[in-house]
């Protein structure tokens, strides 16, 4: 199983109803200020990325004038596996993620 999530997290007093506005989507995460939480069975972290960097593309100066900035943002992989852990991504996502600097946390656990 894998759980893609893209989520706010800051100190600052944003509304999740501000963040949901600016974004263009409405939060389906609980346990940040903003989040949205994919589950699926197989790896799709390529087309992942493209659709949460395009939900940020164009908004990163609105986000920062209610406080938020991209220190606040992070994509995040959660993987459950059986015997060994393996992932390898490709060079055009992990540039696409290197130029928007926003953080990727990977976290893996056995089944």
């Amino acid at each position: 199983m894998y759980i893609y999530r893209l989520q706010i997290l800051s100190s600052k007093s944003c509304s999740e109803e501000q963040l949901n506005n600016i974004i263009g989507v409405s939060s389906n995460f609980l346990y940040a200020n903003w989040g949205i939480e994919i589950i699926q069975s197989g790896e799709n972290f390529s087309e992942i990325l493209v659709y949460f960097l395009s939900l940020l593309e164009g908004k990163y100066e609105k986000l920062e004038s209610i406080g938020i900035s991209r220190e606040n943002i992070s994509i995040w992989i959660l993987y459950e596996y059986e015997g060994q852990c393996n992932m390898e991504y490709d060079p055009e996502s992990m540039k696409k993620l290197g130029e928007s600097g926003i953080l990727l946390c990977i976290s893996c656990w056995e089944k």
